[in-house]
Parts: structure tokens; sequence; C-alpha cells
């Protein structure tokens, strides 16, 4: 090949200055193919490790598009449209998998090979004979310089020929390493050349060869399976684009609408509550006691479920059950300062769970679903249809009114005697009337213009007048330990019965007549109304303890007593006649709204239950109390006789005592009467010492005598 510059070969022997100059101008050359070869080496490299890779993950996508058919997706994974797509085209993937193999194995033979081989090869060969050379022209250099130094004087001929034999030998070896020296240099000019062409060229004849083997597998008949799926493709992109645009109109509409709802208690008269709803869900606080006074509060998602309360935390795949609901009670109540929470206590009042609404608006609902579902609404055919009628008849319920003396008119039975009971349990509803309210007047029950009581009144207005004298409740804290003082550890220990219940305060009324228990089925009816039409959920629980002398209104919380009914002042009490939670009873007080009359406050309760066993509780304590009352007449009569007897016998004791003390002073007096006897030489008469005592008291005893007498 013209114009490749040579090294003469001739010349290596002299080893001239010139040769040594252009020596050097090949070597540079050398090192600069070098350095240039090993980065066109670690380009083709990287081409070659790239189509590996390409070639194992085509191989890896072709795998897994034919094990779609096998994934259980949650949503669409049996779409067999789908799965048969993916296998044709997992099909024509393996292909061109197999194809960039085949272009792998031919990049590794007709590229990477030959540029290995000269890397490898003949580099390392021009390296390994630079520093042959060096060794060979150094040692040259020595042999030289030995021979230069032989002495003309003393000649020793031993030394002559090992310094010559050393300078032919060291020359001999510069000269023929200089030579193949040369000649690798000269030689490398033209495998420069080869080790970059043949790479290339490899390279171009593999792509090729790939190149025609995808034109043989994508034919026509592929083609047309792409442009199906091309256009599979773009109508689900304008579905989705449709569909994308109908949930921006929907979240604008949503944004809009959703605006009031942003905040946590929302506008009532926007927002109605809906109050005849059997079936509600959301989330609520529930409260968890951690110790004696603490607790901590879980934002949990609760829903209705049937007869059932469940809870599900964030997160979880099903709900659990809370609480059965069925025949429960609810009730707001006032807990750690917060707002809106109410309480549900299951029918037999083992279980209990206090919740907090975010909003009134679901606090509401919740306590009006709640009642629906306890009074078992949900298992008829239109639920809220029966709901609606029911609350509807609540509103209607109201207190007297002319067309709720028409109803009672239009519906009177033959009127049947009752017996005069303190309780009853005959059949009948809350809004129902007995026939004996059929015979009355409602102004011979209840007392017109009577305010209802919603709420007790709490210890601390308990000395207002007119409150606590009238019911007689005391403010006195019940000790949890049972070491009160005074006169309610004096009742504590003297009572006999002690029951302790758990109910909820309704109302109290003031009513007019306190003979029949019709009175306390009107007032309930009354009370259960006016809640229903002022919207009024809110019930305070106490501990009811019934014992012989009085019954007491307990804060759970605090044992602060809240109310005290004497028991003689309670009159009447009895049961509703169908839900035993109801019982109510009468109380006659010293003093009402008319001066100087007894009035009859009639107070109403609702229990987990157990209003037939309060009612039979009161009574026994009734009972226990009046035979407790004939005992301690009987005591006292038995006392008051045993008093007159001891005051006879003192009467008695003091009779002898005077006689006694008067028989001393007659034999006093007669002894004193007696002349003293004195001798002629003025000697006296001695007298005994009892006659001497006798003398030295007579006075005194005479005039205590005389005091006495």
């Amino acid at each position: 090949m013209p114009g490749i510059d040579k090294l003469p070969i001739e010349e290596t022997l002299e080893d001239s200055p010139q040769t040594r100059s252009l020596l050097g101008v090949f070597e540079e050359d050398a090192a600069a193919i070098s350095n240039y070869m090993n980065q066109l080496y670690q380009a083709m490299r990287r081409i070659y490790d790239a189509q590996n890779e390409l070639s194992a993950a085509t191989h890896l996508t072709s795998k897994l598009l034919k094990e779609y058919e096998k994934q259980r997706f949650p949503l669409g994974g049996d779409d067999e449209v789908m799965s048969s797509t993916l296998q044709q085209f997992s099909k024509v993937i393996d292909e061109l998998s197999s194809c960039h193999a085949v272009l792998s194995t031919q990049l590794a033979d007709a590229m990477m090979f030959p540029i290995s081989q000269f890397k490898e090869r003949d580099l390392k060969e021009i390296l390994t004979l630079k520093e042959v050379f060096q060794i060979a022209s150094n040692d040259h250099d020595a042999a030289i310089n030995r021979y230069s130094r032989l002495s003309k004087k003393r000649e020793n001929d031993k030394v002559k020929y090992e310094v010559t034999e050393d300078v032919y030998t060291s020359r001999k070896k510069q000269h023929q390493t200089m030579m193949h020296y040369f000649c690798a240099l000269n030689t490398l000019q033209y495998k420069k050349k080869i080790a970059m062409l043949e790479p290339l060229l490899g390279y171009m004849q593999a792509q090729i060869s790939f190149f025609k083997m995808g034109s043989e597998n994508l034919n026509e008949q592929l083609e047309e399976f792409l442009a199906n799926i091309g256009t599979s493709v773009q109508n689900v992109r304008r579905e989705m684009d449709c569909e994308v645009e109908t949930m921006q109109q929907t979240i604008e509409d949503l944004e809009v609408a959703s605006d009031p709802l942003y905040l946590p208690d929302p506008d009532i008269t926007k927002f109605p509550v809906h109050r005849n709803l059997t079936r509600k869900a959301g989330y609520l606080n529930a409260r968890n006691k951690t110790g004696l006074v603490s607790s901590t509060w879980d934002r949990q998602f609760y829903f209705t479920q049937g007869g059932n309360l469940m809870n599900q935390a964030r997160g979880d795949v099903a709900g659990g059950l809370a609480m059965d609901i069925d025949n429960c009670s609810v009730m707001a109540v006032d807990c750690e300062d917060r707002r809106y929470c109410f309480q549900i206590t299951s029918f037999d009042g083992k279980k209990s769970s206090i919740l907090q609404a975010e909003s009134k608006k679901d606090y509401e609902e919740w306590i009006c679903t709640i009642n629906n579902i306890s009074k078992q609404i949900y298992l008829s055919e239109n639920p809220e249809e029966i709901a609606a009628r029911v609350n509807q008849s609540a509103l209607e319920a109201v207190t007297p009114s002319p067309s709720f003396q028409q109803r009672h008119e239009s519906l009177r039975p033959n009127p049947q005697p009752r017996p005069h009971t303190a309780r009853t349990s005959s059949s009948g509803s809350l809004g129902s009337e007995s026939t004996t309210l059929a015979t009355l007047s409602l102004d011979s029950l209840v007392a017109p213009d009577t305010p209802i009581q919603f709420d007790i009144i709490s210890p601390v207005s308990e000395d207002q007048p007119g409150q606590a004298k009238n019911s007689g409740q005391g403010g006195k804290r019940t000790n949890p330990f049972g070491e009160s003082g005074g006169r309610s550890k004096a009742e504590t220990e003297d009572s006999i019965l002690h029951q302790l219940f758990i109910v909820r305060f309704l109302g109290s009324m003031e009513v007019k007549s306190d003979d029949s228990p019709d009175v306390v089925y009107e007032t309930m009816r009354q009370i259960l109304a006016a809640r229903a039409i002022h919207n009024i959920f809110r019930m305070t629980e106490s501990h009811l303890l019934v014992t012989c002398d009085c019954l007491k209104l307990i804060d759970p919380q605090t044992q602060v007593t809240r109310l005290r009914f004497p028991l003689p002042s309670v009159v009447l009490y009895a049961t509703h006649q169908e839900s035993k939670r109801l019982f109510g009873f009468v109380l006659r007080t010293s003093g009402g709204r008319v001066e100087s009359h007894p009035t009859s406050v009639c107070y109403i309760f609702e229990s987990n239950n157990e209003g037939e066993k309060i009612c039979d509780s009161v009574g026994l304590a009734k009972q226990i109390a009046l035979h407790a009352e004939l005992d301690r007449r009987a005591s006292e009569k038995q006392k008051e006789i045993e008093r007159v007897k001891e005051k006879q016998q003192k009467e008695l004791n003091k009779q002898k005592q005077i006689e006694k003390d008067l028989e001393e002073q007659s034999r006093l007096i007669a002894a004193s009467s007696r002349p003293n006897q004195t001798s002629g030489e003025g000697q006296f008469v001695v007298l005994s010492s009892s006659q001497s005592e006798d003398s030295d008291l007579g006075e005194d005893g005479k005039k205590k005598k005389e005091s006495e007498a």
C-alpha cells in the first residue's frame, strides 16, 4: 500500500542516530495506535454487551407475555381477547429474540474477535519487542564500554578474549532484536488498518443479516395484525379520553356541591337531618378506657348491618361486630368535654360504647338510625316508610289538643273497671289510650301549662328555692369507699335493702292526679312526644339506688347524689305496658306552683329492660319500710312503758329514802333532849362514842332535816 513509511532494516547494524530518531517516531505512532484501539474496543464491547442484553430482555419479555394468562389480576384478569393478543405478540417477540441472539453471535465472531486479536496479540508483541530491544541495546553499550577500557601496556589475552566475545554476542543480539522490532513496527502500519476495518465490516454484515431475517419474519400478515392492534389502541385511547373528560366534569360538579360539606359541622338548615334511616355509615371516634380515669379515642369507620353495629379500621378488608343494637338504648352524653357524644347500651346493659360524631347532623342521624334499628323496623319490607310513619306518629302525639280529644272520643272502647294497683302489666302502647284514660279528661291527669324538665338539676343548684326542698333531694357526696358520715352512713348501715340500677332520665312534669297508673302512662307519652318534637336526644345516665328509706339518683362518675326521693313521698309507680324499659313514679311534695298545697310530680326513666325489677324493688322497699315503721312504733311503745316503770321505781326509792331519813331524825332528836349530868367535883360524865357523834351532828342534822322537811 503506497504512502506507508518504513523503518530501514538494513541500517539496523549501523544503528545511526537518524535511525534511532526515526525509531522514536514509529514508537510514538505505535503508542497512539494502542490508545485509540483500546477506545475503539471499549465502544464495540458496549455494542456487543447491549446486543446481548437486548437479546436477553427480548426473550424475557416474550416469556412474560406467555405467562399473562396464568396471572390472577383483581380487576379484569379474565380478558380472553387481551390474552390471545398478548400470546400473538409473544410469538413475534420470541422470533425477534432469536434474531437478536443470532446477531449477538455474529457480532462476537465478526466484530469482537478481530479487534480482540489485534489488541491482545499484535499490540502486546510490539510492547514485548520494545522491552527486549531496550535490554539488548543496554547490554551492547556495556560490552563496548568494557572493550574500550582494555589496557595497552598490560595486555591479557584471556581478558581480551572474554571482552571481545562479549561484544560479539551483545552486538549480534542487538542486531537481531532490532531487525525483528523494525519488522513488527513496519507490519503494525498494515495491521492497524486491518484491525479497524475488519470489525466494522463484520458489524455491518451482521446487521444486514439481522435485518434480512427481520424482513423475512415481519411479513404482510404480521403487518395486518399490527394495524388491527393499532386501531384497537386508538379506540381505547378515545374511550379513555371520553372517560377522563366525564370524570373531570364529575369532579368539578362534586367540588361545587361539596364545598359546604368541607366544614366539619355543616349548617343543618341547608342539609336537613334524615330521621327515617335504618342504615347508616361513617367515621366515628370511639372511646376506649386505658385506666381508671384515662381514655383514648380511636377514629374508625362504623356501619349498620341489620341489627348489628359494625366497625372497620382503615385498611381492613372487612368489618367486625361492635355491638348488637336490637332492643338497645341510645342517648346523648357528656364525655371528657367533647361535643356530639352519644352512648349505646345493649339490651341487657352489660355492654356500652361511647361514640363521637363529627357534626351535629351526623350526631342526630346516628341516634335516630340506632333508635329505628332498636325497634326492629329494618325487618319490615319498607323500613324507611315505616320509620317515617313512626316518627310522624310521634310528632302527632303532642300534648292536649282538640284533635286529640276527638280521637279519644272516636276510638273510645267500652269502659271496664280497673283495679287500683301501684303498677300494672296490661297491654298497650305508649301512644295508645287506656280505658280509664278514655273516661278521664286530660286536665284531670296533667296540670295545665305544665313545663317539662328534660334534665336533672345538678347538685350545685340544689339549694335554689323551689328545687331541692320540693323534691327532697340532697347534695351530699356519696363516698365510693363506703366511708360517708352523718345520716348517710346511718341510713346505709340500717337499710336492709340495697339495689342499684342503671337508669336514664327522660323528663318530669307536674300532674294533678296520683291515684291511677294512667297518670304515669300519659306522662310517658307526653314526654316522649315532646322529645321527638323538639329533637331532644340527650339523656342523663345515673345509678338509681333503692333503699328502705329513699330512692337516690347518683352520678356514676363522681358518686354525687343528684336527687333524693324519700320513700314515703313515692305514692305511685308503674312500668310501661309493652316497653319494659320505661318506668316512672309519682312523688308527692309539700309545695309547688300553688303555695301551701301539696303537689305531685311524675318522673319518667328508661332502664335496661329492668323496669319491672325496679318497680318490684320499690314495692319491696315500701313493705320493708312499713314493717320497719310498725316495729319502730312497737319498740317506742315498749320503751315508753319501760320509762314509766323506771320512773315509778325511782319515786318509790325516793319515798323509802325520805322515810328512813325521818326515822333517823327522830332518833337524833330524842338523843339530844336528855340532860347532861356532872360530878360534884366539877368532873363531866363521859358519853359513849355513839352518843358523842350524835351530839356533834345534832345541830347540823337538825337543820338539814328541817330544811328537807
